[in-house]
């Protein structure tokens, strides 16, 4: 087995701690200990022994999600270093050498590159920008065959901020439960709706869902690395089994500090400053891209600290991204890492200041570089 360089981590992994505004992050503004806990609930955290904890999850931690997903219990659940680790473990369960994987573009890109690995082909298709970037379920009609394996699904989707309507919902599981195939949705932007609509679970559709996610996206609390996944038992017994040769555990604070994020309670509150500043955000990107007309258009993002823009001036995506990174000290993500190019991903989970700040700095570029453009006065 040969991995293929992953290359959306690597490229922000190699530029996002080098400049001064990164806006490649697809997930809300972290949140301080001090913000998020209590202080009776930091002198706990303080007298918690380092030990190693359960390694298939704490039960409270097991608990708090499994309320997550109706009808689940805890032997649903597998708590993993992340939703990437999540990915890795199912991945490494279910596919064999010859195995197809039916796999949704544009995407994080971990499963498609892991199921090269592992001996699998990966069959895509794709979102249509012109149908607000939604399924066209003729495609996956068309390319779904007796020897697909798995349905990879991101919803809400990465990098477009599109979720799958509940109509479509249904019909995707009813052509997955017609060939027998696994569904694999990756849920981690669920709970980020800018209209405070939560988006329904793919979990309980079907005997064969298998639900993907973790707190590092819509909570801001990425640096806990608490990730899922949510399947039928046997299923979980085996991802276990697996967990086991990876990183056999998260960390015993983690597990603590997962719980208390996800109280009821607490959670909404989590949730509720998410959309606050999501909405916020857009709100400022939305007025930046009308202050230059022409260059770009979006369809609006409905979950995630993300939006997927096209612009309108002739540059390779990455070039774009290298420029801005070089000459401004500007982190954007191409399109060219989702494999579309003439497309960037900002995000909007950021420090509204940050955020703004980095949009001057790109407006300031794009009147350097393209001054035969109308720009308008605004700011």
């Amino acid at each position: 087995m040969k991995a293929e360089i992953f290359s959306l981590e690597r490229t922000q992994s190699l530029w996002e701690n080098t400049v001064q505004i990164n806006l490649t992050d697809s997930g809300v503004h972290p949140f301080t200990l001090q913000e998020l806990l209590t202080p009776t609930e930091i002198e706990t955290l303080l007298s918690i022994r380092l030990g190693y904890g359960q390694t298939n999850g704490s039960i409270e931690l097991r608990e708090a999600i499994s309320q997550l997903y109706p009808g689940s219990t805890i032997d649903n659940i597998l708590v993993t270093n992340g939703t990437a680790e999540a990915n890795f473990i199912m991945s490494w369960a279910m596919l064999e050498p010859g195995d197809e994987i039916l796999y949704m573009q544009p995407n994080y890109n971990q499963i498609g590159g892991l199921a090269r690995c592992f001996g699998a082909k990966v069959v895509n298709f794709y979102l249509q920008e012109k149908l607000g970037w939604q399924v066209d379920l003729a495609e996956i009609e068309e390319k779904i065959s007796p020897k697909t394996k798995l349905i990879i699904l991101c919803n809400p989707n990465n990098p477009t901020g599109s979720t799958i309507n509940n109509n479509i919902m249904e019909k995707i599981t009813n052509l997955a439960s017609k060939s027998g195939a696994y569904l694999y949705v990756d849920e981690i932007y669920r709970g980020s709706e800018l209209n405070g609509l939560e988006t329904p679970t793919f979990w309980g559709k079907y005997d064969k869902v298998i639900i993907g996610a973790g707190l590092s996206k819509s909570y801001g609390v990425p640096g806990l690395r608490i990730g899922w996944l949510v399947g039928p038992p046997e299923f979980i017994s085996t991802a276990w089994a697996y967990h086991d040769y990876t990183s056999i555990t998260a960390g015993i604070l983690s597990h603590y500090l997962g719980s208390l994020a996800l109280q009821p309670e607490r959670r909404k509150k989590i949730l509720d400053r998410s959309r606050q500043i999501l909405n916020k955000n857009l709100a400022i990107l939305t007025d930046w891209m009308k202050s230059l007309p022409n260059l770009f258009s979006l369809v609006p993002p409905q979950a995630g600290g993300m939006a997927f823009l096209k612009y309108f001036f002739p540059m390779n995506s990455t070039d774009l991204s290298t420029r801005l990174r070089e000459e401004k000290s500007l982190f954007i993500l191409p399109g060219d890492c989702f494999g579309l190019d003439g497309y960037i991903r900002i995000g909007i989970g950021a420090d509204t200041h940050h955020l703004s700040q980095g949009l001057a700095l790109f407006k300031d570029w794009l009147q350097a570089n393209f001054q035969h453009q109308n720009f308008s006065s605004q700011s």
